[in-house]
């Protein structure tokens, strides 16, 4: 039995599937996803489908991203925010072409039940972005920082690794985990299309939203799965409105 860690998949259905054929996934593998499902590519509306089929045959975990939280408000009132139908959303909407109001209410109880963090047996925080508070996330003062801060990631590529976790040095925000794991911020921002780790800090967000691939990554072994680039995956596409 493996846990993987699936980074942001923005719409990509296509890369989804191939990436679960090449890690060989099976009903015993346990997967953690770190949000942003929809926004981007044209099978937002599907992918969240898909995982609600994939979740009565596998033990999964939902964390829900800055997109998912815009997805979910507009399956509750039927209103998009500008920002949002700008950045992915009105892909997202147009993929919903075809579903029943039923298939909308089940979606936005999918959403609804998402976790804004997830802590595992071996200390490691699972979270779409970040927080900010030096005692932890179960201290944060925001939870919009689950998922919409950057500084935590930042915070760890600027660190010495010289730096023992021991040290006053040493955050007091990296100290609560053992790990931690996070997507939002695509490292091909920083020329890499596989996943980053800074400290004890993983970034499993690979761009499949725009140039990248969609990564996933086994907790115990730190082995690498990718499926091809989104964009070769959906080249009539390419042009189309991002997050």
């Amino acid at each position: 039995m493996r846990t993987l860690v699936i980074g942001d998949i923005h719409g990509g259905l296509r890369g989804l599937i191939q990436l679960f054929e090449r890690a060989k996934v099976s009903h015993n593998d346990i997967l953690i996803f770190v949000g942003d499902y929809v926004d981007g590519w044209s099978e937002s509306a599907q992918v969240i489908q898909y995982l609600i089929e994939l979740s009565k045959t596998n033990e999964c975990i939902f964390i829900k991203g800055n997109h998912d939280v815009w997805c979910e408000d507009w399956l509750r009132t039927g209103q998009g925010e500008p920002v949002w139908l700008a950045h992915g959303g009105q892909e997202t909407v147009e993929s919903y072409e075809g579903f029943s109001e039923a298939d909308k209410k089940q979606h936005l109880y999918f959403f609804d039940d998402m976790q804004l963090y997830h802590i595992d047996n071996e200390n490691r925080l699972f979270i779409h972005a970040g927080f900010t508070s030096m005692h932890g996330v179960e201290r944060e003062y925001n939870f919009r920082n689950f998922y919409f801060d950057r500084t935590l990631w930042e915070m760890a590529l600027t660190m010495d690794s010289r730096i023992q976790k021991d040290s006053e040095l040493y955050p007091h925000r990296l100290k609560h985990y053992s790990e931690i794991y996070i997507g939002h911020t695509p490292t091909i921002n920083f020329y890499k299309d596989v996943p980053m780790n800074a400290v004890n800090v993983w970034n499993v967000d690979t761009g499949a939203a725009f140039t990248g691939k969609l990564s996933a990554v086994d907790l115990d072994t730190k082995q690498v799965f990718q499926s091809d680039r989104l964009q070769d995956l959906y080249p009539d596409e390419l042009g189309r409105n991002k997050p």
